[in-house]
C-alpha cells in the first residue's frame, strides 16, 4: 500500500500532537509539586488564632471497623474548652452501639449523645442522620465527620479558628490513610493520598477550591440554613461536595484546613474495592462534568505508554518512561508522605504505578454506567448527582405477589 504525501503528513503530524499529549500529565506533576509546596510551606508558618467558640460535632456512624473505639476516642480527647459529640445510628442494633456507650462510661465528663431513629428524608441515609443531629446540636458551629476518622488533639482548634471571620462558610481537612495489611486498602489509600489530594491543591491554586472533602466539614447553622440544610442534600451522594459547592454559590469562602485527619481503610476484595472506587469516579463525573473528562490528562501512566510507543526511538520511549515515573513517584512524595504525612503512602510508594493503571481502568469504565453500589444497596446516579435506589428483582416479584 502506497501512502499519498497527505497521508504521510497526517500521520507525522498526529504522532507528534499525540507525543505532545503525553507531556501534559508531566506538566501537571510539575504544577502539583509546586502548589503542594505553596500550600504546606505558607499554612505551616501560621500561627493559631484564639477564637475558640463551643462546637457541635456530628457523627453518623455505621457498624464497626479495625479501628472504630480508637477513632471515637480521639474526638474526646481535644484541647478546647467547650464541645459535644453527637452520633447517630439507623437502629439500636447497630454493632456500633456498644463502643459508643463504653466510650460514655469511660469519658463520663465529657458531653456525649446517641440518637436514632432519624426521619427518612432521603435516600441519602448518612444526611437523613445529618439532619437530625444538625437540629439537637446545641451549638453554632457544627463539625461533621465520619466513623472511620481519628483526629489529633488540636483538630477542633484548627477547624474552628477560620471562623472568627463571618464569610468563612466552610472548612474541611485532607486525609492520611491508616490501612490494614490489604493491597486493595493500601491502593486505595495511596490514591487519596497521592492524587486526589494533589488535584485537591491544584485546584486551590488555581482557581480556589468550591467543594468540601468529606472526612471533615465543618460550617455553622447560619451558612447551612442558607442553602436548605442537610434536608437539601437529602437525595445527592455527594453531600459533602455539595455542601461547599452550595455555600461557596451563597456567598461563603470555602478552604481546606492545614489539619490532617486520618482515615481507616479496611482490607478489601478486589470486587469491593472496584465498588467503591466506582462509586466516587461516577460521583465526581457526574458533579464536574467538565473537570472529569480533563481528569484525561492527569492520567500520566497510559499517556506514557502511549508516547512510548510512538517514539520513533528506543532512547525516546525509555525517556517519556522515565519522566512519568520519576515526576509521578516526586508528586507521591511532596503530597502524601511530605505534605500529608501519610504513612502508607511512605512504606508504599513503589505501589503508585499499578494504583495509576487501576485509576485509569475506572476511570474509563465510570462512563458506561451510573449504578453505584453503597454497601448492600444499589442506586442509579441521576445527572444532577441524586440517588434513586434500585429495587431488586426479587424483592419486587415478591411486591407483585403480595
Amino acid at each position: 500500500m502506497v501512502l499519498t504525501s497527505w497521508e504521510f503528513r497526517w500521520g507525522a503530524w498526529g504522532s507528534t500532537i499525540l507525543l505532545l499529549a503525553a507531556c501534559v500529565p508531566l506538566a501537571y506533576y510539575l504544577l502539583a509539586i509546586v502548589a503542594a509546596l505553596r500550600f504546606f510551606l505558607r499554612e505551616r508558618r501560621k500561627t493559631l488564632g484564639a477564637y475558640m467558640p463551643p462546637v457541635s460535632i456530628l457523627k453518623p456512624v455505621r457498624g464497626v471497623d479495625f479501628a472504630s473505639y480508637e477513632n471515637y476516642a480521639s474526638f474526646c480527647r481535644q484541647d478546647y474548652p467547650e464541645y459535644e459529640i453527637l452520633f447517630c445510628v439507623n437502629d439500636l442494633d447497630d454493632p456500633a452501639v456498644l463502643p459508643i456507650r463504653n466510650l460514655m462510661s469511660e469519658y463520663p465528663r465529657r458531653s456525649i449523645r446517641l440518637l436514632s431513629g432519624a426521619p427518612q428524608l432521603g435516600s441519602n441515609r448518612k444526611v437523613n442522620n445529618l439532619a437530625l443531629l444538625a437540629r439537637e446540636a446545641k451549638y453554632e458551629l457544627l463539625a461533621q465527620s465520619d466513623g472511620d476518622v481519628r483526629v489529633s488533639s488540636n483538630y477542633l482548634r484548627e477547624l474552628a479558628a477560620p471562623f472568627e471571620h463571618a464569610q468563612t462558610g466552610v472548612v474541611s481537612c485532607f486525609y492520611r490513610g491508616v490501612s490494614q495489611p490489604n493491597l486493595w486498602a493500601q491502593i486505595e489509600a495511596l490514591g487519596a493520598a497521592t492524587d486526589f489530594s494533589a488535584g485537591v491543591l491544584v485546584a486551590d491554586w488555581m482557581e480556589g477550591v468550591t467543594f468540601a472533602l468529606g472526612a471533615s466539614v465543618a460550617t455553622t447553622k447560619t451558612w447551612l440554613a442558607r442553602i436548605g440544610g442537610y434536608e437539601a442534600l437529602a437525595n445527592v451522594l455527594a453531600d459533602d461536595y455539595e455542601i461547599g459547592n452550595r455555600v461557596g454559590k451563597a456567598g461563603g469562602r470555602v478552604m481546606v484546613s492545614r489539619e490532617v485527619v486520618s482515615t481507616m481503610y479496611p482490607a478489601l476484595t478486589f470486587k469491593r474495592f472496584w465498588e467503591h472506587q466506582s462509586r466516587w469516579a461516577r460521583t465526581v463525573r457526574l458533579c464536574r462534568p467538565a473537570s472529569y473528562i480533563g481528569l484525561l490528562f492527569t492520567h500520566g501512566l497510559p499517556w506514557a505508554v502511549a508516547g512510548a510507543l510512538l517514539s520513533r526511538s528506543a532512547f525516546g520511549a525509555l525517556l517519556i518512561l522515565v519522566a512519568y515515573l520519576v515526576l509521578r513517584l516526586a508528586v507521591a512524595w511532596t503530597v502524601g508522605v511530605w505534605g500529608l504525612r501519610d504513612q502508607t503512602a511512605r512504606r508504599k510508594l513503589w505501589l503508585v504505578p499499578l494504583r495509576d493503571a487501576l485509576h485509569f481502568a475506572v476511570w474509563v469504565a465510570s462512563f458506561f454506567s451510573n449504578r453505584i453500589t453503597w454497601g448492600e444497596a444499589k442506586f442509579h446516579l441521576t445527572s444532577s448527582g441524586e440517588m434513586v435506589a434500585l429495587v431488586p428483582p426479587a424483592t419486587e416479584k415478591g411486591r407483585k405477589k403480595a
